[in-house]
Protein backbone atom coordinates (compact mmCIF):
# COMPACT_ATOMS: atom_id res chain seq x y z
CA UNK A 1 0.00 0.00 0.00
CA UNK A 2 0.85 3.67 -0.81
CA UNK A 3 1.81 5.94 1.77
CA UNK A 4 -1.92 7.36 3.26
CA UNK A 5 -2.05 10.95 1.96
CA UNK A 6 -4.92 12.25 4.35
CA UNK A 7 -6.47 16.09 3.13
CA UNK A 8 -9.58 17.49 5.37
CA UNK A 9 -11.46 20.12 3.88
CA UNK A 10 -13.60 23.04 5.06
CA UNK A 11 -15.24 26.18 3.87
CA UNK A 12 -12.54 28.58 5.36
CA UNK A 13 -9.61 26.58 6.43
CA UNK A 14 -9.40 28.00 9.87
CA UNK A 15 -11.44 26.24 11.94
CA UNK A 16 -12.37 22.64 11.41
CA UNK A 17 -10.42 21.44 8.84
CA UNK A 18 -6.86 22.25 10.77
CA UNK A 19 -8.47 20.61 13.99
CA UNK A 20 -8.96 17.77 12.10
CA UNK A 21 -5.07 17.84 10.72
CA UNK A 22 -3.95 18.20 14.00
CA UNK A 23 -5.79 15.32 15.40
CA UNK A 24 -4.93 13.25 12.51
CA UNK A 25 -1.32 13.59 13.04
CA UNK A 26 -1.58 13.52 16.80
CA UNK A 27 -3.14 10.35 16.66
CA UNK A 28 -1.18 9.20 13.83
CA UNK A 29 1.93 9.76 15.83
CA UNK A 30 0.45 7.71 18.57
CA UNK A 31 0.31 4.89 16.22
CA UNK A 32 3.41 4.81 14.89
CA UNK A 33 1.81 5.34 11.49
CA UNK A 34 3.76 7.05 8.79
CA UNK A 35 0.79 9.34 7.13
CA UNK A 36 0.91 12.39 4.98
CA UNK A 37 -1.91 14.82 6.43
CA UNK A 38 -2.76 18.70 5.08
CA UNK A 39 -5.82 20.71 4.91
CA UNK A 40 -7.74 23.20 2.96
CA UNK A 41 -10.67 24.98 2.44
CA UNK A 42 -13.12 25.54 -0.95
CA UNK A 43 -13.37 29.27 0.35
CA UNK A 44 -9.87 31.53 -0.55
CA UNK A 45 -10.97 34.24 2.58
CA UNK A 46 -8.35 32.62 4.69
CA UNK A 47 -5.58 32.06 2.38
CA UNK A 48 -2.25 32.72 4.04
CA UNK A 49 -4.20 33.21 7.76
CA UNK A 50 -3.18 30.97 11.09
CA UNK A 51 -5.90 29.18 12.17
CA UNK A 52 -9.07 30.77 14.10
CA UNK A 53 -7.54 31.44 17.62
CA UNK A 54 -10.30 29.61 19.33
CA UNK A 55 -9.18 26.83 17.32
CA UNK A 56 -5.60 27.35 18.59
CA UNK A 57 -6.74 27.38 22.08
CA UNK A 58 -8.19 24.42 21.89
CA UNK A 59 -5.56 22.73 19.78
CA UNK A 60 -3.18 24.38 22.39
CA UNK A 61 -5.48 22.56 25.45
CA UNK A 62 -4.31 19.28 24.10
CA UNK A 63 -0.62 19.61 23.67
CA UNK A 64 -0.94 20.92 19.82
CA UNK A 65 0.36 23.59 18.61
CA UNK A 66 -1.21 24.63 15.25
CA UNK A 67 -0.15 28.17 15.21
CA UNK A 68 1.96 27.75 11.82
CA UNK A 69 -0.72 26.18 10.13
CA UNK A 70 -1.84 28.38 7.12
CA UNK A 71 -4.98 28.64 5.45
CA UNK A 72 -4.72 27.69 1.68
CA UNK A 73 -7.38 26.72 -0.99
CA UNK A 74 -8.55 23.09 -2.44
CA UNK A 75 -6.62 22.21 -6.08
CA UNK A 76 -7.36 20.15 -8.80
CA UNK A 77 -4.02 18.31 -7.99
CA UNK A 78 -5.38 17.64 -4.40
CA UNK A 79 -7.60 15.38 -5.74
CA UNK A 80 -4.24 13.51 -7.55
CA UNK A 81 -1.61 14.44 -4.33
CA UNK A 82 -3.79 12.52 -1.89
CA UNK A 83 -5.31 9.19 -1.20
CA UNK A 84 -8.72 10.42 0.72
CA UNK A 85 -10.06 13.77 0.83
CA UNK A 86 -12.56 14.49 4.14
CA UNK A 87 -15.14 17.04 3.59
CA UNK A 88 -15.79 18.03 7.25
CA UNK A 89 -19.82 18.80 6.02
CA UNK A 90 -22.29 17.73 2.95
CA UNK A 91 -21.93 21.43 1.43
CA UNK A 92 -18.15 21.33 0.91
CA UNK A 93 -18.83 17.39 -0.58
CA UNK A 94 -20.77 18.60 -3.35
CA UNK A 95 -18.29 21.53 -3.64
CA UNK A 96 -15.87 19.11 -3.67
CA UNK A 97 -17.35 16.85 -6.00
CA UNK A 98 -18.25 19.61 -8.56
CA UNK A 99 -14.44 20.84 -9.09
CA UNK A 100 -12.77 17.49 -8.72
CA UNK A 101 -11.11 16.58 -12.02
CA UNK A 102 -11.86 13.64 -13.86
CA UNK A 103 -8.43 12.11 -13.49
CA UNK A 104 -8.99 12.76 -9.29
CA UNK A 105 -7.87 9.69 -7.33
CA UNK A 106 -8.66 10.18 -4.17
CA UNK A 107 -11.12 8.13 -2.47
CA UNK A 108 -14.22 11.39 -1.47
CA UNK A 109 -15.75 10.87 1.42
CA UNK A 110 -17.98 13.21 4.43
CA UNK A 111 -15.34 12.49 7.43
CA UNK A 112 -18.17 11.44 10.31
CA UNK A 113 -18.66 8.70 7.37
CA UNK A 114 -16.02 7.19 9.14
CA UNK A 115 -17.54 7.01 12.92
CA UNK A 116 -20.08 4.91 13.39
CA UNK A 117 -23.32 6.44 14.07
CA UNK A 118 -22.70 9.49 12.63
CA UNK A 119 -22.72 8.76 8.78
CA UNK A 120 -24.39 11.57 6.85
CA UNK A 121 -23.56 13.93 9.43
CA UNK A 122 -21.13 16.78 9.30
CA UNK A 123 -19.24 18.60 11.79
CA UNK A 124 -20.61 22.04 12.71
CA UNK A 125 -18.70 25.02 11.78
CA UNK A 126 -17.84 26.52 15.20
CA UNK A 127 -16.72 30.10 13.95
CA UNK A 128 -20.20 32.10 14.53
CA UNK A 129 -20.75 30.47 17.51
CA UNK A 130 -18.86 30.40 21.47
CA UNK A 131 -15.21 28.96 22.42
CA UNK A 132 -17.51 25.84 23.80
CA UNK A 133 -18.06 24.75 19.81
CA UNK A 134 -14.64 24.61 19.66
CA UNK A 135 -14.64 21.67 21.81
CA UNK A 136 -17.79 19.26 20.44
CA UNK A 137 -15.39 20.37 16.82
CA UNK A 138 -12.50 18.87 18.75
CA UNK A 139 -14.27 15.93 20.27
CA UNK A 140 -16.17 15.42 16.83
CA UNK A 141 -12.56 15.10 14.67
CA UNK A 142 -10.71 13.22 17.34
CA UNK A 143 -12.84 10.63 17.02
CA UNK A 144 -12.74 10.54 13.29
CA UNK A 145 -9.25 10.70 13.58
CA UNK A 146 -8.99 7.17 15.57
CA UNK A 147 -11.46 6.05 13.11
CA UNK A 148 -9.11 6.71 10.08
CA UNK A 149 -6.25 5.57 12.26
CA UNK A 150 -8.32 2.54 12.91
CA UNK A 151 -9.07 1.57 8.90
CA UNK A 152 -5.31 2.85 7.80
CA UNK A 153 -3.82 -0.47 10.44
CA UNK A 154 -6.40 -2.83 9.19
CA UNK A 155 -6.04 -2.25 5.97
Amino acid sequence: MSQPAILFVCLGNICRSPLAEAALRAEAEQAGLDVIVDSAGTGDWHVGSPPDPRAQRQALSHGINISGYRGRQVQEQDFRRFTHVFALDADNLRNLRRIRPADGTAQLRLLMDMVPGREGSGVTDPYYGEEAGFAVTWDDVTRAARAIIASLQSA
